[in-house]
Parts: C-alpha cells; structure tokens; sequence
C-alpha cells in the first residue's frame, strides 16, 4: 500500500501564516501520513520543523521539489545551483524522492525543445539515482501533446530513462488521455500520484445573459471552460479503480491536490478528500 499525504502547496499560505510545525500537526490530525513539500522554502526553520515532524509526529516526507535551473517555473530550490544542499536535505528527512513539477515553458513547443531539457535532466537524474534518490517529473496536460505522433511523456523517457514519473491523475484526464491507459503505458515508473478529482461546473448563469445578448463567442468561451479542480470523490474520476491501478504502476505514495479551492479553506478540501478515501479503504 502506498503511503497517503499532502502536497503542501494547497497550504503554502498557512505555512506562511501559522508556520511549518503547526501546520504539520494539522496534517497528521487529519490521519495523513506524509507530505510533498512544493513552493515552500526549505530554509532552516522550515527543514527544522519538518525533521520534527518525522520524529514526533511519525509523518513521512515523501518528496522535495527541485527545479532544474534558475528560471520562472523554479519555485525553490534547484539542482544547478543547490545540488549539494538537496541531497543534504533529502538525507536529514530520510527522503527518497525529488520531483520537477514542470518542464519550462520554453521547452514545451517543439520536439527538439524537449529532447534538449531532457538531455539536461538525465546526467542529475543519474547523480541523485547514486545518491539513493529517484528523480521524478511531474506532468500537465500539455505533457500529451504530440510531436511526429511521439507524446511530450515519451520524449522524456527516451531521452531520460533515469528520470521517472510524478503521474497528476486530473492533468491526464485534462490532457485527453484515459488516466488508466496512461498508469499501463507508463508502468513501473510511475513512483508518485497526485490524487486530485476533475469536475465539470455547472453553466454560470451570466453566460445565459451573454447568449440572450448575442454575445455568443463569450458565452461559448465560458461553456467550454467549466473544468474544475476538486476535492477527491467530489468529481468524475474512478478512484476505486485508479488507485489500485496506480499501485500496480508502482506508486509509493499518493498525495492529495488540489489546484485551487475556489474560496474553500484548503484544510477544509483535505478533510473532505481524506473522509472520501477513507471511505473506499484508503
């Protein structure tokens, strides 16, 4: 069974707010086990409070985020720069695994673009994997966009083969691709899973106005952008089946997302997807 936790980047604001301990009580009251720390800094205070998470709260940090280099999508650290520090912090939390949670923008619009970053990313996936620690990217939608009938994901793994998967269930069902073909396609490297639910809103009532108005283009821009993030069991997706499925892809930890909560109390979305896993035996 994999290990269930957060990705702390629903709670960055809290972290900022109520600090790092506090916020680590809060998880763990809620019977999560583990968390991903992303677009948190990991300074002192922060790796300090987290090294005594694991000792007094028994909860496990299951990845750090790393960027590649310097650049708009690097919300932390990354390994150009920091690459002693990271391996430093992986070994005082007992942390296996790092995860890139994008490629940057530049890399995502040709296929010599991506071949060129993940050519960038092998050798430090190669460094870490001798350190004991798997390096793992995390994808979007766009990672299924196809150059010459070769999907973004296979790319990466060609040129890459020692980089694995972070698999985001939601940004697969986003990307067109049925989440349980992508866990067969992608199985065994498929180390990490966010488990965050997709659901369709419903149709605003201004867009009626904008329709009745003639304004039909705007109306139709917002009847095709009702995809919402959500708090797990409360969307489409057949958790029952992926997750069984995700372990059979060689998952060790899922992480509860959640993109944006559209006013809701981050804690608030947690509980509610946590009661719904529990719910299914999870």
């Amino acid at each position: 069974m994999a290990t269930l936790g957060v990705q702390m980047m629903m709670l960055k604001d809290k972290v900022s707010e109520l600090g790092m301990w506090p916020v680590l009580e809060k998880i763990a009251s809620m019977d999560l086990t583990a968390v991903e720390v992303s677009q948190i800094p990991m300074d002192e205070e922060n790796t300090a409070a987290l090294e005594r998470g694991i000792k007094e709260l028994g909860i496990e940090v299951g990845a750090l985020s790393v960027a590649l280099k310097p650049g708009p999508t690097a919300t932390g650290d990354n390994l150009e720069e920091h690459y002693d520090k990271i391996v430093q912090d992986c070994k005082r939390l007992d942390c296996r695994f790092l995860r890139i949670g994008m490629m940057p923008f530049t890399a995502m619009v040709s296929k010599e673009a991506c071949e060129a970053w993940a050519a960038e990313v092998q050798p430090w996936a190669k460094k870490l994997a001798d350190e004991g620690i798997t390096l793992c990217y995390h994808n979007h939608h766009v990672d299924l966009a196809q150059f010459d009938g070769e999907r973004i994901f296979d790319i990466v793994r060609r040129v890459a083969p020692d980089l694995n998967f972070e698999v985001d269930l939601h940004w697969v069902q986003r990307g067109g691709m049925a989440p349980l073909d992508m866990l067969k396609a992608y199985s065994g490297v498929c180390k990490l899973i966010h488990v965050k639910d997709y659901r369709v809103g419903a149709l605003p009532p201004e867009a009626l106005d904008l329709f009745a108005s003639g304004d039909v283009a705007k109306g139709y821009d917002m009847f095709v952008n009702i995809v919402e993030f959500a708090e797990v069991g409360q969307g489409n997706m057949n958790w029952p089946e992926l997750l069984p499925a995700s372990l059979a892809a060689g998952a060790e930890y899922f992480f509860i997302e959640q993109d944006m909560t559209y006013g809701r109390d981050p804690f608030d979305c947690i509980k509610d997807s946590r009661e719904y896993l529990k719910s299914i035996g999870y």
